[in-house]
């Protein structure tokens, strides 16, 4: 595949947190943008400038309109050129792969999904790569690649567990880097996710954030000092040993009483089959959850508690700043909120702040996105915190 890429030359340390500045909060004044980053006019204008000759950033009027790039003009607000380069962000299901066109600051101009028929790596990244041959055909400046995968990531490039894709030590970042000839980042999907978060979304500008992220899993993100912590240990079962109700259901997935057993929608689905015989879809289930079926209320109530409770331990512990709920079972919020409210309380000191929990009803592109995002922190501004 051929594609046009942005000219963008390595950064230096001083040249990259400008230019993340600049991408997160822009457009800003250089007196602005200086006194942030504590510089002085002169240091400013050394880093700035190599950015703006290779058409990362721009001066512009301050209604936002581009103008001429000129010297002399330090009341011009610098921004990123947003079109100077196109992204691929992937999201790889279980039985879809799900992909957005994103620009610099990580707006989506397309979506793009197909569905996965096999789970063979071989054939996945053919897929992907036939995926971004047809994308590049109308936005040519593709510039790098984002995957989002549910599973463990090493050096944003091997997936080495992936239970979803039942995956072992796959070098996926290779894999499509063969097909497309552009850079790719592999990452554990959630960590992506609060990645695009902390940058472009709820977190924005906070020093302490998390992600809980419900639906086929549990995921969980954290951020302190305005950057994702990182561990070894990430999506390594944090949902299955994470003990909501000792007393709980015990399910084919998760230990008795887990936040995965209690809260992931396979299980939800199974422990409504187990008790009526009847197999429900999620939705069916909330649906009747709602109009005071039983059975599915019960599950439900169960559920709704089993997250009131996680966010508020989530909350004593880590004391952010917000905690953003997201996944495809969020549905969960519409039917029992309350409930879930009434758990935080009940777990929570009395006298405790009000726990900041802001929902985020998002589908799978939002993931893709996110992949996207961690591919223009790594591939565009080299940031080693990503």
């Amino acid at each position: 595949m051929t594609a046009g890429t942005a000219g963008w030359l390595p950064l230096s340390a001083g040249e990259r947190s400008v230019a993340i500045e600049v991408l997160v909060h822009g457009p800003l004044s250089r007196t602005e943008l200086a006194r942030r980053l504590g510089l002085s006019a002169g240091s400013l204008t050394r880093l700035t400038k190599p950015l703006i000759e290779s058409n990362l950033l721009i001066e512009v009027a301050e209604a936002g309109a581009p103008t001429e790039a000129r010297q002399g003009r330090p009341s011009q607000p610098l921004d990123v050129v947003a079109d100077s380069g196109s992204f691929l962000g992937f999201k790889i299901t279980e039985d879809t792969v799900y992909c957005v066109v994103t620009t610099l600051r990580s707006h989506i101009v397309a979506r793009y999904d197909r569905p996965l028929a096999t789970h063979d790596p071989a054939e996945v990244a053919d897929l992907l790569g036939a995926m971004a041959a047809e994308l590049a055909a109308e936005h040519p400046r593709l510039a790098g690649i984002g995957i989002g995968v549910g599973g463990f990531v090493r050096d944003r490039a091997v997936v080495g567990e992936s239970p979803f894709l039942l995956w072992r030590d796959v070098p996926l970042a290779e894999l499509v880097e063969e097909r497309t000839g552009l850079p790719v980042v592999v990452e554990n999907d959630v960590a992506a996710l609060v990645e695009a978060e902390t940058w472009f979304g709820a977190g924005r500008g906070l020093d302490r954030f998390a992600v809980l992220t419900i639906g086929a899993g549990i995921g969980y993100g954290l951020v302190l000092g305005g950057k994702r912590v990182s561990c070894a240990e990430e999506d390594r079962g944090f949902g299955r040993h994470w003990i909501v109700d000792p007393n709980g259901p015990l399910t084919p997935d998760g230990r008795r009483g887990s936040a995965v057993s209690l809260l992931t929608i396979p299980n939800i689905r199974y422990q409504v089959q187990a008790a009526t015989g009847r197999d429900r879809t999620y939705e069916e289930i909330l649906a009747l959850a709602a109009a005071g079926d039983p059975m599915p209320a019960r599950v439900i109530g169960e559920a709704a508690r089993a997250l009131g409770t996680l966010v508020a331990q989530i909350s004593n512990f880590v004391m952010p700043q917000k905690i953003l709920l997201a996944g495809e079972g969020v549905g969960l919020m519409d039917v029992a909120g309350k409930t879930v409210e009434e758990a935080i309380r009940d777990n929570r000191h009395p006298l405790a702040a009000p726990v900041d929990l802001e929902t985020k009803v998002s589908d799978f592109h939002d993931w893709a996105r996110g992949a996207a995002v961690l591919a223009i922190k790594v591939l565009v501004l080299g940031s080693a915190e990503a």
